[in-house]
């Protein structure tokens, strides 16, 4: 038997094909693109990921012919996305994605109302997917009147692998609609957006079978089946499992276009004055936390880009060897920020520029500027009672050895490197159809990757890095201020 992790990003799908030991047969992936009619709009059409995933899946199929083994399929998403569909499943408009911030004013009347950070264990941020509905409702109401049902990506994708309207509750927990503690919709919450039970796809765990696959994919997939469709996850919930995090005390650092610190929960720990994200696992009964910043990686390829360098030539420029914190601060809210400000419009900003200052101080502000940012997210883990004693670090970012030691000595915490390329959300989905295609228990699944190295601290500059970080947390009412 083979199983198939279906990652569906922001700039492109990934599909990658294991055994029954979680271990890679062969990957493919296709590119799109996302769309900026106007400032802070951002949008797809979902026939692009459909295309995409056609064009990938016959990838595996001529190059791989372990291929037609497949037994269970799983799709993790971009989170927060609203696709609008009418009575006959066909898109109305493109897909409003997680990073468009059009909606901060509905997000923050919704937020205002009563109940409903108590029931969604969140606050209502301009890119989940309630507030682009009222945002539809306002400015498109021909639209909105025509919506039978709301999909998150993945769900759509779901909805197109099996004919049926069905989402995991990782996912949904995003939407402002979900009961996150009960793990169930609530009629509070979707009447304060104005929206209707009806308009909501079924609900299941992530490990579960949502369905099996169309009899007319199989046919055109060549294969026999059947092939059980997991309920998927959400994109951060996935490399979760990709990574074995699924226990208290277990979690990762993402180093993505966002910037994403994640601990697993044993119980719900909602804290949504913190701006932290509390969600459910993939995992039934369980829950996981994040604090999210929106420009990471993004930080760095923005400035390789103004500078006519790639970032591995930016980060190579600083050596191997850690070097205290520099003169110039970087604040990286180049799209705003999430944990811990819920600001959608706050810019970016450098300080302590001088005629002496180099690209090379300038790449150092922005790894810092980020390592601080995602210090911000592990201070509002530690006042929920979360614990580490250890991180993974996962996304393109942690090919810099000198960006992961920066961020184990800001955060304190040492983090380790996994010893394959493969363990992220890809790799969580795969995991994810073979547990409903199997029925095996998630926790001999979900298992954690041999690690190839873990950095420690740097103890020396630990109280430097500190004492940056205070001053740091500062910057960002003098800025907002100015803005």
């Amino acid at each position: 038997m083979t199983f198939l992790g279906v990652d569906l990003g922001t700039s492109g799908v990934r599909l990658l094909l294991v055994d029954e030991d979680s271990q890679p047969i062969g990957a493919a992936e296709r590119a799109y693109h996302a769309a900026h009619p106007h400032p802070g709009w951002s949008e797809q059409n979902p026939a692009d990921w459909i295309a995409a995933l056609e064009e990938a899946i016959a990838e595996l199929r001529d190059n791989y012919p372990q291929f037609s083994a497949l037994r269970g399929i799983g799709v993790a998403g971009h989170m927060h996305g609203a696709t609008l569909l009418n009575d006959a499943g066909r898109p109305l408009r493109p897909c409003i994605l997680w990073n468009d911030t059009r909606s901060h004013t509905e997000a923050a009347r919704l937020d205002a109302k009563d109940q409903v950070r108590a029931i969604s264990g969140n606050i209502v941020f301009p890119g989940f997917t309630a507030p682009k509905l009222e945002w539809v409702h306002e400015h498109e109401p021909e639209i909105y009147a025509k919506t039978a049902k709301v999909l998150l990506p993945a769900a759509y994708l779901n909805f197109y692998l099996t004919g049926d309207y069905v989402a995991d509750m990782s996912d949904s927990a995003g939407t402002s609609w979900l009961d996150v503690g009960r793990r169930t919709w609530s009629d509070t919450l979707l009447d304060a957006g104005n929206m209707r039970r009806d308009q909501m796809p079924r609900l299941v765990e992530g490990t579960e079978e949502a369905g099996r696959l169309r009899p007319a994919l199989l046919d055109a997939w060549g294969l026999t089946g059947p092939v059980s469709i997991a309920g998927g996850a959400g994109d951060n919930a996935a490399a979760a499992c990709g990574i074995g995090a699924q226990d208290e005390g277990q979690g990762f650092v993402s180093l993505g276009t966002s910037g994403v610190l994640l601990a697993s929960r044993a119980g719900y720990h909602p804290a949504p004055e913190t701006a932290l994200h509390t969600f459910c696992h993939t995992i039934p009964g369980r829950w996981y936390q994040m604090g999210v910043m929106l420009s990471a990686t993004d930080s760095l390829n923005w400035l390789a880009r103004i500078t006519g360098q790639n970032p591995i030539e930016l980060t190579t420029e600083l050596g191997q060897n850690l070097q205290k914190p520099g003169s110039v601060r970087y604040l990286p809210y180049l799209s705003g920020e999430r944990t811990p400000h819920n600001d959608a419009e706050i810019r970016g900003s450098f300080t302590g520029l001088s005629t002496e200052t180099g690209r090379s101080d300038l790449t150092r502000a922005v790894l810092e500027g980020v390592a601080f940012g995602l210090r911000d997210s592990f201070e509002a883990l530690v006042a929920t009672n979360a614990k580490f004693d250890q991180l993974i670090a996962i996304g393109g970012g942690s090919a810099s050895r000198y960006w992961i030691e920066l961020i184990a000595t800001i955060l304190g915490v040492p983090l380790s490197l996994p010893i394959s390329g493969e363990f992220g959300a890809a790799l969580g989905a795969a995991r994810l159809g073979m547990t409903a295609a199997t029925g095996a228990a998630p926790d001999s699944i979900m298992t954690i990757p041999e690690v190839r190295e873990t950095i420690e601290p740097d103890q020396a500059l630990r109280q430097a890095f500190d004492d940056a970080y205070d001053k740091f947390r500062v910057s960002y009412p003098a800025i907002r201020s100015c803005q």
